[in-house]
């Protein structure tokens, strides 16, 4: 059972997240808070295995909850709940240990699906939102920044997983595309993730966009 902590300032959201997840059979909802201050205290007090965390909220905001829960309780899967005018708080967010995003007008089997692949150590994501990361972290390639350089012991395989990261695709589409079975899929990720030092898939796909052209998805 995956045990569910919602965090967000509006309580109609969280009534509408609480019985999304409750109805769940795989899912539970262990706590509800209002801002980041509560959910600091509840991540301890319940022992969440995702955290579901706004990002603009009063007391304490979500970036700040999610650098002290990610500090004090590194198992805990953080996945952001954003809206499009929130770019500018997701690479702080991302740098505090978020390990994905949603954006709030999802459907409802894309939340529950993100919070399965949080939970199952993985980095869900909305496609509209990695995608807005991409082009931010191309855009600073085309400027002042240098191309990030990547190690040389990746693989040509794992050069090509990293491209199709850096699209947006899943580990599914990316099976697909290279005709390989989804566990290979899994296995490519995770050794770019341990060569590479990105910390999550998030970051990877950041780094595909910096050091080289990012295919077309």
């Amino acid at each position: 059972m995956i045990r569910v902590l919602l965090v967000d300032d509006q309580r109609l959201v969280r009534a509408g997240l609480r019985m999304l997840c409750d109805s769940a059979p795989d899912m539970t909802v262990v706590g509800e808070a209002e801002n980041g201050q509560q959910a600091i205290r509840l991540a301890e007090q319940v022992a969440p295995d995702v955290v579901l965390m706004d990002l603009r909220m009063p007391v304490v905001d979500g970036t700040a909850a999610t650098a002290r829960i990610h500090a004090s309780r590194p198992a805990v899967r953080v996945v952001v709940l954003t809206t499009f005018d929130d770019d500018d708080h997701l690479f702080p967010a991302l740098a505090a240990g978020a390990c994905g995003f949603l954006v709030k007008d999802a459907t409802p089997e894309e939340l529950l699906t993100a919070v399965r692949t949080a939970a199952a150590g993985e980095t869900p994501y909305s496609p509209t939102v990695l995608r807005r990361l991409v082009d931010q972290a191309v855009r600073a390639r085309l400027g002042e920044t240098p191309a990030a350089s990547l190690p040389d012991t990746l693989t040509g395989r794992e050069r090509e997983v990293l491209v199709l990261v850096g699209a947006g695709l899943s580990n599914r589409e990316i099976a697909d595309r290279l005709h390989l079975g989804v566990t290979t899929v899994k296995t490519h990720v995770t050794s770019l993730l341990s060569k590479t030092g990105a910390g999550n898939r998030i970051r990877l796909a950041l780094l595909a966009a910096q050091s080289g052209p990012v295919a077309d998805g």
